[in-house]
């Protein structure tokens, strides 16, 4: 099978102006772990849950402070502070894709490599689709599963 045959091609994609409240609430109420991002057409980056998250992390000097020291519940507040920011602050770059004429199994190998959970489909710098661990071990099952 190849990325083409099971990816999603009714994809929900944001610009980097996109503002990270609209950003969670879209991964939220979706449960999407990513986002695309696209502008004039061309895919720009990919924004992640832990592209947010990681926002609230302690910084290098709170860590050298010690971690123990660190009040980690007064950090989840910062959250707020978050989501006012653009999507471009943000986002990952450069982008990581595949190509949607490739193996499933070489696209896993690339999300492994990345550790994505959903990687973006591309043709060019045009996304044309995206395709999730879940999309490749549903595909790979319900094969096996009919072929006996």
């Amino acid at each position: 099978m190849i990325v083409k045959d099971i990816m999603t091609k009714a994809v929900k994609s944001i610009t980097p102006d996109t503002r990270l409240q609209e950003v969670a609430s879209i991964m939220c109420l979706n449960r999407f772990s990513s986002l695309p991002v696209v502008e004039n057409e061309e895919l720009v980056g990919v924004i992640a849950e832990r592209d947010v998250l990681r926002f609230l992390f302690p910084s290098i000097k709170d860590i050298m402070g010690g971690i123990s020291s660190l009040d980690f519940e007064s950090l989840e507040k910062d959250y707020k502070k978050v989501l006012p920011l653009k999507t471009s602050d943000l986002m990952h770059t450069p982008v990581i894709a595949v190509d949607p004429e490739i193996p499933i199994l070489k696209a896993v190998s690339q999300m492994a490599r990345h550790n994505f959970r959903r990687i973006p489909v591309a043709e060019g710098n045009k996304l044309v689709g995206m395709i999730s661990l879940g999309d490749i071990h549903r595909a790979i099952f319900m094969k096996s599963f009919s072929s006996n």
